[in-house]
């Protein structure tokens, strides 16, 4: 069963979004201007588009595999959250980006990916002496002889 997500474009420039289906379930972001960075420069990138998303919903927002490859910049919320409340008239999404080199970004440059997913369950927090579960070794142990 399909969700409707309202959107509303900021401008005409860039392409519209767009689910491709059988190749990922992540949809693309663009640029919705050109943007020059330095390396060590931070920046807001606008992505254009502003979202009413189904309620009990979030948006995962994340780089492309080639972000950096192709732009030297990186997310500098690894991941941004935006849930189904930010959905006003001019609650633009925005990419939070640093630039490692310097770079030039154009309207419409792939730049990020987002996907919906559904809010966590409300949970509840149980204290314990100790857990039942067999003891791994503690943080970064794995796969080490």
């Amino acid at each position: 069963m399909s969700k409707e997500i309202k959107i509303k474009y900021f401008t005409e420039e860039i392409e519209k979004l767009r689910y491709i289906d059988g190749k990922s379930d992540w949809i693309d972001l663009r640029a919705a201007e050109d943007i020059t960075m330095k390396a060590g420069e931070f920046k807001l990138i606008p992505l254009g588009v502003a979202m009413k998303l189904p309620e009990g919903f979030e948006a995962h927002v994340v780089p492309r595999s080639s972000t950096f490859k192709n732009f030297g910049i990186i997310q500098t919320n690894s991941m941004g959250i935006i849930d189904a409340s930010y959905s006003g008239d001019n609650d633009q999404w925005f990419m939070p980006a640093y630039a490692l080199r310097d770079t030039e970004i154009h309207v419409n440059d792939r730049v990020c990916q987002f996907r919906i997913m559904e809010n966590q369950p409300q949970i509840e927090f149980s204290e314990v002496d100790h857990l039942e579960g067999p003891d791994r070794g503690g943080f970064g142990s794995t796969g080490k002889a």
